[in-house]
């Protein structure tokens, strides 16, 4: 594909950036529609990054005629996992999220890397491979059961039952019921801890339902 210039000078060099950025802020921008942390703005400086290193490596080469371009390259590719761990989160019930925006920015910085060697078809077909898996391949996941843990506080422990018996009503696949002190320390007060699987619904929703019984008068994700 040779519709831009292969030599390192001031055109070259001017299109491989830009075609980095519109190539990066397309995956960027299906990111941040998703409410991601790495949204715009993150993903075009990846790509913007390897791709300068790459050019960087082949500038190099040709001026000096010396140095290695793949090595700069291994390098940029390594040493993207910090951006990755940092959009990684585990979150105090185990639940992982950040994976796919991590390995996101990780292939966008291949995009980049490519671009800055000239391999444009391989850059456009994998960015076009990327946007796709990032935005309609979720639909073939299989949504895994994962059980929250939750604390909620009533009034009275003549209530707990029926309070239960609404829980297992609304959420059916909830367990794991347990019956402490209240924290607040309200006397007359009772903590409920349950289990249920955020399959159906979030864990947000599932909250702001137990806040809707009027027996509950503290709910929260533990």
């Amino acid at each position: 594909m040779s519709f831009l210039p292969q030599e390192p000078d001031l055109l070259s060099t001017a299109l491989r950036i830009i075609l980095a950025v519109l190539l990066g802020g397309a995956i960027g921008l299906e990111r941040g529609r998703h409410g991601r942390a790495a949204g715009l703005r993150t993903h075009v400086l990846v790509c913007v990054g390897a791709a300068m290193a790459a050019m960087t490596g082949i500038f190099l080469l040709h001026t000096n005629g010396a140095g290695d371009p793949s090595r700069i390259a291994s390098n940029v590719v390594s040493g993207i996992g910090f951006l990755g761990a940092g959009i990684i989160i585990v979150k105090n019930n185990s639940t992982i999220t950040g994976l796919t925006t991590a390995a996101a920015l990780w292939a966008t910085s291949t995009v980049g890397l490519a671009v800055g060697a000239g391999y444009y078809l391989c850059a456009i077909i994998g960015t076009a491979v990327i946007f796709v898996t990032t935005t309609f391949l979720t639909v073939f996941e299989v949504k895994q059961k994962r059980d929250v843990r939750f604390y909620i506080e009533i009034t009275d422990v003549s209530l707990v039952n029926e309070t239960v018996e609404a829980i297992r009503a609304a959420y059916p696949l909830a367990h794991s019921f347990d019956i402490f002190p209240a924290k607040s320390g309200i006397a007359g007060n009772i903590a409920i801890f349950v289990n249920i699987s955020t399959e159906e619904k979030s864990a947000a929703e599932i909250v702001k339902n137990l806040r809707d019984n009027p027996n509950t008068v503290i709910a929260i994700e533990e």
